[in-house]
């Protein structure tokens, strides 16, 4: 999501420092938060709206300096109310909600029995036991924790048919990438993958994996993934087009 006025040439090159100031800009009633940095190098004026966030950041050239950022800011705020307004709503963990989990529809009920713990998963829903306003803590330890071990799991199983076994798992709440492999061996997962179907998660496992034995993405690289997770282009066509929306529950 970006907007753009494109402006000439700069005629300095001045060392990249940066002026920053954040303003609120009135858009629907509402006071949307506007951040403008200032940059030497730039060429044009490009405005983003985050799709998580919703934060507005307006990068433009020096030499117009904050009041020509301001007024294009202000000149767009129809363009930018249209992205907010598209942003997936969050997703509270509460009973009420329905949750992806494994990639299947859960609907999240509060139980006044005792379960096997403070949150289970039975006939196809979440059932949270207990004051509601734990609920919201309780629920996301419960997808943490089966993160971690649906993921180490198959870590470990495809690790093992290259012949190799990673250092580390770990599970974090990542917001720009699905997972990571260290220099160390280590692996790391965003634990929202419990909420995406078992072919997405196979795929994301792989490709971390993978990189245990290529550390690039060389067509050896490439094949490798293939073979421990073949639906590469299925999986990585769904992470486009779906994967932001697991970013809304919390």
């Amino acid at each position: 999501m970006l907007k753009s006025l494109f402006g000439g040439k700069p005629k300095t090159k001045r060392a990249e420092k940066r002026a920053v100031r954040r303003e609120l800009l009135a858009i629907d009633g509402a006071d949307v938060a506007i951040n403008v940095r200032l940059n030497p190098r730039a060429r044009r004026i490009v405005m983003r709206v985050h799709p998580d966030s919703g934060e507005v950041m307006v990068t433009a050239p020096t030499r117009g300096g904050m009041a020509q950022a301001l007024a294009f800011a202000r000149g767009e705020a129809q363009w930018i109310a249209r992205q907010l307004e598209r942003r997936p709503k969050p997703v509270p963990l509460m009973p009420g909600a329905i949750i992806p989990f494994l990639g299947v529809a859960h609907p999240v009920r509060h139980s006044t029995l005792r379960g096997p713990a403070p949150v289970w998963a039975a006939d196809g829903a979440i059932l949270v036991s207990g004051h509601l306003e734990h609920a919201p803590r309780r629920i996301a330890d419960f997808l943490k924790r089966q993160a971690r071990e649906v993921l180490a799991s198959r870590s470990v199983e495809y690790a093992a048919r290259i012949g190799l076994r990673p250092s580390r798992i770990s599970v974090r709440d990542t917001r720009s990438r699905w997972g990571s492999c260290s220099q160390n061996g280590s692996l790391s997962f965003s634990w929202r993958l419990i909420l995406a179907p078992e072919f997405v998660r196979d795929y994301v496992v792989a490709h971390e994996v993978a990189h245990l034995k290529e550390m690039n993405h060389s067509p050896r690289f490439w094949a490798q993934v293939k073979i421990l997770s073949p639906d590469v282009d299925r999986a990585r066509r769904w992470l486009r087009e779906h994967g932001r929306g697991l970013l809304r529950y919390n």
